[in-house]
């Protein structure tokens, strides 16, 4: 069930919020509305939103306390690539 809700925000920043939404085919009210469940949702995910295949597989690796996952990921990327 919606509920209707009335924002007073600048209205320059209204102006830009409708613009981005018409270029990305969606509702100001859409963006408004998933915007929110993003800042409400728990920071954790629960045990009941991963798969069963995903869940034996959570703690199988250990990766040592300086791991630099960027650094990893240049090297790999630039020996792909280059």
């Amino acid at each position: 069930m919606d509920a209707k809700l009335t924002l007073n925000i600048d209205r320059d920043v209204a102006r830009k919020a409708k613009v981005y939404a018409k270029k990305e085919g969606r509702s100001l009210s859409d963006l408004v509305e998933n915007y929110l469940k993003l800042l409400t949702k728990n920071s954790a995910i629960e045990d009941s939103e991963y798969t069963p295949r995903v869940k034996a597989l959570l703690g199988s690796v250990t990766l040592p306390k300086d791991f630099d996952y960027k650094k990893e990921l240049v090297d790999a990327l630039v020996k792909k690539y280059l």
